[in-house]
């Protein structure tokens, strides 16, 4: 067996734990809009690394073209929340003292990962993904992170955006019951779409964690090459499905269940890419890192993962090139 890339948890739940509310119209965006807060977020951020992450995930879930034009920040210039929310997670890696760690951009629906009727025309969309691209790239990103997309039409048009500017690029669906897209669509045709179209690993994410191993099977079973889960953790009773929660939720597995169940979805499933998404925590990502072997964070500890990621796309599917860290 490889080894495994870790990535970071839930960015989210941590703004959350630290009084930052998570609600509209600015969502996790809230984060850069003063010192104080960027300081929390890049926190955040040490201390995944700190846990032993080797990816992290900038905050830039909600920055998309039209959510920043909602929240009226045409006059200062939509690009500078991009790569404020990039350079805090590069500030993070230099004082972690982790210099091969990845900076990984989150790129999102541009209206609702839980509301694929919502999906905007084609048009629109390559508009849009381009934009926020290209903003990635100019702020140095390391990976693009096509994350929690609700249907196979805004993953492939995201993906293209990514890689027409140069990036490289994972695709992560988000999925409801029987490993479908919460659009209906079958994970292992999409799956097979951006795999083909040169995604250069697969994953399932922000999926509940009792459901994300029946999405693991469909992704093995039509995917080549690297595959990956980062699955939400969140204790969700009382809540309406598909409803955001302004509130630090439960957590439904604890750090050790968390990381006793991912090695063996590694194990059953050849999983390449592990880590958390909205609930899990740096102690989850801490334990997981225990349960896989790894030694603990030192300074530099980042380079094992980037070994990871060289080692991974085995199985008959691509490499995982790594693309040169910024300066």
């Amino acid at each position: 067996m490889t080894a495994t890339a870790l990535l970071d948890g839930g960015v989210a739940t941590e703004l959350q734990r630290a009084g930052l509310p998570v609600r509209p119209p600015w969502w996790t965006t809230r984060a850069l809009l003063t010192g104080a807060n960027r300081a929390v977020l890049r926190e955040v951020h040490e201390r995944y690394l700190g846990a032993g992450a080797g990816v992290i995930t900038a905050a830039t879930f909600r920055c998309n073209e039209r959510a920043l034009r909602a929240n009226g920040l045409d006059a200062a210039g939509l690009g500078w929340m991009v790569h404020a929310a990039v350079g805090v997670a590069q500030a993070a890696r230099r004082s972690a003292r982790a210099p091969d760690a990845l900076v990984a951009a989150s790129v999102a629906p541009v209206e609702d990962c839980y509301r694929p009727d919502l999906v905007p025309p084609d048009d629109e969309l390559r508009r849009e993904h381009l934009w926020l691209a290209t903003e990635l790239v100019r702020a140095r990103v390391d990976l693009v992170l096509v994350e929690t997309m609700n249907t196979l039409r805004e993953a492939l048009i995201a993906l293209e955006a990514a890689q027409s500017v140069g990036a490289r690029a994972w695709v992560s669906f988000t999925c409801g019951d029987d490993a479908t897209l919460l659009s209906g669509e079958d994970l292992g045709r999409a799956a097979r779409a951006v795999e083909r179209e040169g995604a250069e690993a697969v994953l399932v994410n922000c999926t509940p964690f009792a459901r994300t191993e029946r999405c693991l099977e469909v992704l093995r079973a039509h995917c080549s090459g690297p595959i990956g889960a980062y699955p939400n953790l969140e204790q969700r009773a009382g809540v309406l499905p598909r409803q955001h929660a302004d509130r630090l939720l439960p957590t439904a597995a604890s750090p050790e269940e968390f990381a006793d169940t991912l090695v063996r979805w590694r194990a059953d499933h050849r999983v390449a890419v592990l880590g958390g998404c909205c609930g899990s925590t740096p102690a989850h990502i801490d334990a997981l890192r225990v349960a896989l072997g790894e030694h603990p964070p030192s300074p530099g500890a980042g380079g094992r993962q980037r070994e990871a990621l060289d080692a991974q796309g085995g199985h008959g599917g691509p490499e995982l090139p790594v693309a040169p860290l910024p300066g």
